[in-house]
């Protein structure tokens, strides 16, 4: 429920323009405007002020800066100056009437008491941070809709093209079937060594390898069209060869007993699936959330009231993006919907991982198949 300070805070919300930082140090009455609100474009996520005005109207008590991935259902503050508590409260209600799910704070200055006072949890640190990525060590998220998603440890892909392994790990940790210690780079490029069709993961390939990897765990795969997919960037030759290991997956799919499902993975089964406790491994492309066509993959794991919630293994530090914006990612189901769809098929590609089957109360792992 909002608080009696988010229901009665007085907000201004106005772009912001990194060009402009000197004037709003003086509507500020002289609070410093943090030099990291200029050191990264963040145009293409929609950056805004939200200013708590003063008495006067002219001056400004307080202020933070907003930003989002588009097509998506939160919004993140990055800094709060002046009147810290204030700030957060006119963000939190600024969200309510934009009828989003979720507020993140970074916490490059934010304190843990503003932070509990204004009704945000901290974020679990991150174990990585994807290549090139420079998010703050700590974060916060407030929930706005009722739901209460359990938090997956964050890992960031260490490379450019292992974002299909990294969500399988991830999925198998917030399972309970992979310690969270063994989650690192060597279990990272092992598990891509094996699903990689050079240098993607396609979903057959990856199904098989997390099989492989951990025979206690159900899989199926979704993909509703036969032809090889993620080739088309490539020349004609080099597609030849990569559509022949795309078939051997194929192949190796059957004789592993993994089944693959073609017909079309949709956003209710998506959520049916996670109600059952299973992990969605869904590729889409990046185009929305990003600006660029490039296929990758991310972890569903958790809903929330007209949003499904992902772990998004790279962060775009160009933009701004941290892992704090792709940590519990609430992503409303019209938008993953069209993320997902991907072109020229229009298919779509997907692994489910059901709950880990227990044999004699031994539950396998893959640190221990590595060893058998």
């Amino acid at each position: 429920m909002p608080s009696p300070q988010e229901t009665s805070v007085k907000s201004v919300v106005v772009p912001f323009v990194p060009d402009e930082s000197p004037a709003l140090s003086t509507r500020l009455g002289g609070h410093r405007v943090p030099e990291r609100w200029q050191t990264a474009d963040r145009s293409a996520h929609a950056p805004h002020i939200v200013a708590v005005p003063g008495d006067d109207g002219e001056e400004w008590t307080a202020a933070a800066l907003v930003t989002a991935r588009p097509d998506t259902a939160y919004l993140k503050i990055v800094d709060a100056v002046g009147d810290v508590r204030a700030a957060v409260a006119a963000v939190v209600a600024h969200a309510r009437r934009r009828e989003l799910v979720q507020v993140k704070w970074e916490g490059w200055t934010a304190d843990p008491e503003d932070a509990a006072a204004a009704g945000f949890v901290p974020l679990s640190p991150p174990l990585t941070q994807s290549e090139g990525a420079t998010g703050p060590d700590s974060g916060y998220v407030r929930w706005l809709s009722g739901g209460v998603v359990a938090e997956p440890p964050y890992y960031g892909q260490t490379t450019h093209f292992t974002c299909g392994a990294v969500t399988a790990l991830v999925a198998q940790a917030h399972a309970g079937t992979l310690p969270r210690d063994a989650l690192d780079r060597q279990a990272e490029l092992t598990l891509w060594r094996d699903a990689n069709n050079f240098l993607a993961c396609e979903p057959v390939g990856l199904g098989v390898a997390v099989r492989r990897a951990w025979p206690s765990s159900p899989v199926e795969i979704h993909l509703d069209t036969q032809r090889p997919v993620l080739l088309d960037h490539h020349p004609e030759k080099e597609q030849e060869w990569r559509a022949l290991l795309q078939r051997a997956s194929r192949t190796d799919a059957a004789r592993t007993g993994v089944p693959i499902d073609p017909v079309h993975l949709s956003m209710t089964a998506i959520r049916d699936a996670i109600g059952r406790r299973e992990h969605v491994l869904l590729l889409l492309s990046l185009a929305g959330m990003q600006g660029f066509d490039v296929p990758h993959w991310v972890l569903c794991h958790g809903v929330v009231p007209g949003a499904v919630v992902i772990e998004d293994p790279w962060a775009n530090a160009a933009t701004g993006d941290t892992w704090v914006d792709a940590h519990l990612l609430p992503v409303p189901d019209a938008s993953l919907d069209t993320m997902s769809t991907l072109s020229p098929d229009r298919f779509r590609g997907a692994v489910t991982i059901g709950r880990p089957e227990r044999h004699g109360g031994v539950q396998c792992s893959q640190r221990e198949n590595s060893r058998s």
